[in-house]
């Protein structure tokens, strides 16, 4: 009889300790030894492969419900875990918006069955709802609450300081926060040329982003609420949150840390606008720099998919946001490749980082008594993306034809095989991520 439901043989794991190459003995999906001796039900050859932590993307929107023909649940999964992500947090402004018990409920039915990673679901704050957010966050497979103080339509648009201070009362988990400031932003509409997608940082500039996040850390500050703050795009902004890091946590992206305004919009137009902008080569220099002093805790995809057709219309009435969740982890190894940044910051962004600041149970990296989540890398894979390899519903990605080094060969989830070597696993097994402070306290 085996002793162990999965062994992973031969790789170098990356331990809190330091990598080691060692066996990891999985059972009842959980990770009972590093350094296994025994028979297993399914043994995985690893040798000359790499063992992460499963990789966590924090910020994705899947478009179910309401924009299907975008993106799904079962599609946008099946993404992630081509991708090599294990789990994923996904935002509120669907149609309907995921405002209420209801609507959380229903997301969570709908992916149940369909999802090959495990997810947990964002409220959004409302003008409306800011009093039933203390309960709303505490809700099973509840990631906590987001806000956009800019760039969102309708209701989950929460602009004014007195509102964010009302949603800022109401419950106790870090807060997610889009923040580029809507007064300046309708104020600059002026600046959008028609046609010109390189003027959209122009109309959504630096200071429309700094004004926002000086104005939630002040209403954190006073609230003693922590926030973290989505996709940021400008040093300033990141210079201003290493002061503020026992309320304020970050987030930066693979998009702006890759492309650069002055190349991006000639060559792929709209397919290149999303909220916050791509922004200069200076822009992205100066982010490295602030990723290099530790200051992001998280990379998030902010994938954002839209169909070819929506993209094609002209600027500005072409929409905001790219896919990027299954294109996350193969930038960041192409970065951590070419030395801008070692592998223990590319894990430390894509599993630690997230546990510590969400409290994600028993994910994060690999130790005994965690679930047996493993993202597998090919480190010295080199290859090129491909309109074949992707599996997003809308097709297509800002880095088609780009050439990498260091690639996804194994997603594994609870000790199941959600994705080897380009294939998916027997069927979509997907649960809810669970939280310290929702599900133990």
């Amino acid at each position: 009889m085996a002793t162990f439901d999965l062994k992973l043989a031969g790789g170098t794991v990356h331990t809190p300790g330091g990598p080691v190459r060692a066996d990891v003995a999985v059972r009842g999906g959980k990770i009972v030894a590093i350094g296994a001796s025994g028979d297993a039900g399914r043994t995985i050859d690893c040798t000359g492969l790499d063992i992460l932590p499963g990789v966590i993307d924090t910020q994705v929107h899947f478009r179910e419900p309401g924009l299907e023909h975008k993106e799904d649940l079962a599609t946008g999964s099946v993404a992630a875990v081509m991708g090599g992500v294990t789990a994923v947090f996904e935002m509120p402004n669907t149609k309907p918006n995921t405002d209420s018990a209801a609507a959380i409920a229903d997301k969570l039915a709908r992916a149940k069955g369909r999802m090959w990673c495990d997810h947990a679901f964002y409220v959004g704050a409302t003008n409306h709802n800011a009093r039933d957010l203390a309960e709303l966050e505490r809700l099973p497979g509840t990631a906590g609450v987001k806000i956009f103080m800019g760039a969102s339509t309708g209701d989950l648009l929460v602009s004014e300081d007195a509102r964010l201070a009302e949603v800022l009362a109401s419950g106790r988990r870090r807060v997610a926060i889009h923040a580029e400031d809507e007064e300046r932003m309708n104020a600059r509409a002026g600046e959008r040329v028609e046609g010109d997608p390189a003027t959209h940082p122009v109309w959504r500039d630096d200071e429309s982003a700094m004004l926002a996040t000086r104005r939630i850390l002040a209403l954190a500050r006073a609230a003693r609420r922590r926030v973290h703050v989505l996709h940021v795009t400008t040093p300033a902004e990141l210079e201003l949150l290493a002061q503020h890091k026992d309320i304020a946590s970050c987030e930066v992206t693979p998009q702006h840390l890759t492309l650069a305004g002055e190349e991006a919009y000639p060559r792929l137009g709209t397919l290149a606008q999303m909220n916050p902008p791509i922004r200069s080569g200076a822009h992205r220099d100066g982010l490295w720099h602030w990723l290099n002093q530790g200051v992001p805790d998280v990379i998030g995809s902010d994938h954002a998919p839209h169909t070819l057709e929506e993209k094609a219309k002209p600027y500005p009435a072409s929409p905001s946001g790219m896919p990027g969740v299954q294109t996350l982890l193969p930038l960041l190894l192409d970065h951590a490749a070419a030395g801008r940044l070692t592998l223990q910051r590319v894990i430390d962004l894509t599993s630690a980082g997230a546990q510590r600041i969400f409290g994600i149970a028993g994910k994060g990296r690999i130790a005994v008594g965690y679930d047996a989540d493993f993202t597998v890398v090919d480190l010295k894979k080199r290859w090129t993306i491909d309109t074949q390899w992707l599996a997003s519903r809308c097709g297509w990605s800002p880095f088609t034809g780009m050439t990498l080094t260091g690639k996804p060969i194994g997603t594994i989830i609870r000790g199941g095989v959600a994705m080897w070597e380009d294939s998916l696993g027997d069927a979509p097994a997907g649960e809810p991520v669970r939280f310290e402070s929702v599900d133990f306290g």
